[in-house]
């Protein structure tokens, strides 16, 4: 409900103290490469055509008009690697810092961020040895053009390899709210064609910077299939994509302990399969062979068997969930397979998280329409309200369309198809693209033409879905003065200020349906000792959807304690 910073920074002390001393493995990490050898080492430097246009050779970089990066790279994992650090420099070094910048926030006390460094160099200790060595050499491609002012951290490599677990490590920290993905699939007599259809957001929240470049990358690897996917500057996993054999993976997390050793991050786990897997039991049979660190639901979709399952994996057990006699699957942030049907984590995460409300939201708005096509998968998935339509305030997690989202994709994966969402969150226009089509336009590029501006455009922008008419509202300019707000009452009772005039009115006015609002001014209130402005807070709050069990408890607690 409020800042998390101080419990963060005081976990991260003690598990700090708890390491310091604990070095056994990790010199030995410290000092690891990956396997260089017959693989391309020098690239074409890269030419800068204008603000928005970069090449490497046949390799480029570009912006369209909805401000989505687009980037295709081609070759050896190495080549890969060195052809996407170079383009996309600026890109990466700029979700470094932001990423990095975060310890400065969390953990101001330069002692304390010693104890960090070491903490993190202890918990990476064996990271390298669950990753695939083709990975780990494009990783190491992108890292040489990582920027030197972290190297106090760790050096470019092992920086770039811990920042690809940073997904795993966010949704295991539950109490940070970093997750809350939504996801469906849908086929037969569900669509307007009976081919498979796939919608999801990609709730991970890192900052409202670290959304603002969006990459969209082609990738044309020598060996595997090629494949597309929605990432960020520096990242070669995937969260979000498509391979041209129709197959599809999306991420949804699941409730996760604190895990104490890093593994192979998710997102690489999914480039695998979407790199090597053209069905669903191909795409099993590679989950099978990882071992992950956190839990996650894989929602694979695929158009050689017409039909989508969820592939549940966590540090000790492995699942599938497939439906029988129904064209739809529904996955939220719990799991639903028979391996999971008695965990105990899995089960109060159903109780008392916003998974299961979420679950039953997209059901309920599946049911709306006898059968769901693009446009109607992009409605779904910017949808603001609650179960019957209640209005339970903008930026809920209980809605599909938490106003928060890095990303949202539609796929139809017979026809290869993709649809990617445009700031903000995924309420600007839906940008079509036709695989075929990209990788046609770029792969005859070569010999001669090596050096071409490519001037084509790679959308098919006929196909594009337009922006959400709440961009225009006075409910969107509100709710941009409520995010404001909301961060500045949260430092103001962090640090035990006092609210200028007029601030916690305007704060409630601005998302008036939403609990949060309450939440916070009778938390101000019953810090400054006005217990009676802050039980009427506290009750009002109480009146409204509240996310989570958790935060309902918090608030009730509050109520018994001014009433005694």
């Amino acid at each position: 409900m409020l800042s998390n910073l101080k419990i963060q920074s005081q976990f991260l002390t003690l598990i700090g103290l708890l390491f310091l001393c604990s070095s056994c493995g990790v010199s030995k990490s410290l000092k690891e490469q990956p396997k260089l050898e017959g693989y391309t080492h020098k690239i074409p430097e890269r030419i800068q055509v204008n603000d928005t246009l970069f090449t490497v050779g046949i390799n480029q970089l570009r912006k369209n008009k909805q401000g989505l990066w687009e980037l295709y790279i081609k070759g050896d994992p190495l080549e890969i690697g060195l052809a996407n650090g170079s383009l996309t420099r600026e890109l990466l070094q700029r979700q470094e810092a932001i990423f990095f910048s975060k310890i400065d926030q969390l953990v101001p006390s330069p002692f304390k961020q010693k104890l960090l460094i070491k903490v993190l160099a202890w918990y990476n200790r064996k990271l390298s040895q669950y990753i695939n060595e083709e990975y780990k050499t494009e990783i190491y491609g992108v890292s040489r053009y990582a920027a030197d002012q972290y190297d106090y951290i760790a050096n470019d490599y092992l920086r770039s390899l811990y920042l690809h677990g940073a997904h795993d490590i966010g949704h295991a920290f539950k109490d940070l709210a970093l997750v809350g993905c939504s996801s469906f699939a849908v086929w037969g007599d569900k669509t307007t064609d009976g081919s498979l259809l796939i919608g999801r957001n990609f709730d991970f929240y890192a900052g409202d910077d670290f959304a603002k470049e969006k990459i969209i990358a082609f990738v044309a690897p020598e060996q595997g299939y090629k494949f597309m996917s929605v990432t960020w500057g520096g990242m070669v996993g995937v969260v979000s994509g498509m391979n041209d054999q129709g197959l599809t993976v999306t991420i949804n997390a699941g409730k996760s302990d604190i895990p104490w050793i890093a593994k192979n991050p998710i997102s690489l786990l999914t480039r695998e399969i979407l790199q090597y897997a053209a069905t669903i039991d191909e795409a099993v049979a590679i989950a099978k062979k990882r071992e992950v660190f956190v839990s996650e639901a894989i929602l694979v979709g695929s158009a050689k068997d017409g039909r989508a399952v969820t592939i549940e994996v966590s540090p000790n057990n492995f699942g599938v969930y497939q439906v029988e006699n129904t064209s739809q699957l529904i996955c939220s942030n719990h799991f639903q397979s028979n391996a999971f049907e008695h965990d105990a984590k899995n089960v109060k995460h159903k109780q008392e998280s916003h998974s299961q409300y979420r679950y039953d939201r997209m059901g309920e708005l599946l049911d709306d329409y006898l059968k769901i096509d693009p446009k109607i998968a992009v409605d779904i998935l910017r949808n603001k309200k609650g179960l019957e339509d209640k209005n339970i305030g903008y930026g809920n997690e209980k809605a599909l369309n938490q106003l928060l989202a890095h990303h949202s994709v539609v796929f139809k994966p017979a026809q290869l198809k993709v649809w990617v969402s445009s700031n903000p969150y995924q309420l600007g226009e839906f940008v079509s693209y036709d695989l075929n089509k990209v990788f046609n336009r770029f792969d005859p590029l070569v010999g001669d033409d090596e050096n071409q501006v490519f001037n084509v455009l790679i959308a098919d922008e006929e196909l594009n879905i337009s922006k959400d008419p709440f961009l225009d509202s006075i409910a969107y300019i509100n709710y941009e003065k409520y995010r404001k707000l909301r961060h500045e009452i949260i430092q103001i009772i962090d640090n035990n200020g006092k609210v200028r005039p007029g601030l916690i009115s305007d704060l409630k006015r601005a998302n008036p349906n939403y609990w949060e609002a309450n939440a916070l001014a009778g938390q101000y209130f019953y810090n400054k000792g006005y217990h009676a402005a802050a039980l009427k807070e506290f009750k009002l709050a109480l009146t409204k959807e509240i996310t989570t069990i958790p935060d309902k408890e918090r608030i009730e607690k509050y109520v018994r304690k001014i009433g005694r």
